[in-house]
């Protein structure tokens, strides 16, 4: 009867075993139980949370540490400089174009601030030139020009030329004539001086122009002057680049500080600035080692002139003769393109 008995047994086991129904169902009951449950713990979430700031926290610090934007100065207003430099490597399309040029091959790229170069009398002079001139045009857009070469002056968002303006002929005195063209020469000089270059070699292009610029919204792209730029892919004719403040930074404005971007590695960058002051020049080469931009001025109004140079003889201008008494004289100057 045992043996019997625990036949039996055996073989129920067995068929249980084989249909699979008990196991498939216990299975499907665990399943449901774990999916009933998916939704995140608050420990859970603080957890996904606390990754989150983690992550966020790493691509922080490896963007401050990767990209960074430094500020140096090169002038402040403040200052009183007999002469500062800071030499530059060349680009290498500028030295491969410039090295064309017999005496005029800088020794080094680079920049330069000086306020002993022209005086604080020539830059009031000068100033009141400027503001005579825009008395006659502005730009409606807070950037405005006054070429005394081309006759080109801003007024509204177009230029007229200023030669062909009656009050023009009561603008210009053999006062501003002498001291526009000897401050001209001494800047020249500087240049030469500066880069070891034969003066000679040196010849004003264009364009060479007063800047008035203020806080008023920009109306057309050529009041957008705070954009980064290179001279040289700017104006085909620069290869030298000068400024003489007429204003002081701080004083009679705000913002509108001149800025040198230089770009240490891929993502360092250095903003280098000078603070305008009347009667400050600054030069520098026109290559892309001297990318820069003006800051929007925010209040007040900042007077300058650009003068550049070429090595190049077929870009070579002369001086204004601010002639307007003599008719042929006048002609010339309506026929000059009114251009910035």
């Amino acid at each position: 009867m045992s043996d019997g008995s625990g036949g039996g047994s055996v073989r129920q086991r067995k068929k249980s075993s084989g249909d699979g129904t008990g196991s498939r169902a216990r299975k499907s009951k665990t399943t449901g139980s774990t999916t009933s449950g998916s939704s995140p713990s608050a420990a859970q979430q603080h957890q996904m949370w606390a990754r989150i700031v983690l992550m966020v926290g790493i691509a922080a610090i490896v963007y401050f540490t990767t990209f960074r934007t430094r500020e140096k100065k090169f002038a402040t207003q403040r200052e009183v400089l007999e002469l500062r430099t800071q030499p530059l490597d060349c680009s290498r399309p500028y030295l491969e174009e410039i090295s064309k040029f017999a005496g005029c091959i800088p020794n080094r790229c680079g920049r330069f601030v000086s306020d002993k170069i022209v005086s604080p009398a020539e830059a009031g002079i000068l100033l009141d030139l400027a503001r005579a001139g825009f008395a006659l045009g502005q730009s409606a857009g807070g950037a405005s020009i006054l070429d005394l070469h081309s006759g080109a002056l801003s007024k509204g968002t177009q230029f007229v030329n200023v030669y062909r303006l009656p009050e023009a002929k009561q603008l210009f005195t053999s006062q501003h004539i002498n001291v526009y063209r000897h401050v001209k020469a001494k800047v020249q000089q500087a240049v030469a001086e500066n880069f070891r270059l034969s003066a000679d070699a040196l010849h004003l292009t264009h364009p060479t122009f007063f800047s008035r610029l203020t806080n008023a919204t920009a109306k057309t792209i050529h009041d957008e002057y705070w954009h980064e730029h290179v001279d040289k892919e700017t104006y085909n004719s620069f290869h030298y680049t000068t400024l003489l403040y007429l204003t002081d930074y701080g004083k009679d404005f705000t913002g509108g500080r001149f800025v040198f971007i230089d770009n240490e590695g891929k993502h360092n960058r250095t903003h280098v600035y000078i603070e305008p002051k009347r009667a400050r020049v600054s030069g520098f080469t026109s290559g892309a080692e001297n990318m820069h931009h003006v800051e929007q001025v925010t209040g007040g109004v900042r007077y300058a002139i650009t003068i550049s140079f070429t090595c190049d003889r077929e870009y070579a201008m002369a001086d204004p003769k601010f002639a307007l008494d003599d008719d042929e004289d006048d002609q010339n100057a309506e026929e000059r393109p009114a251009e910035p």
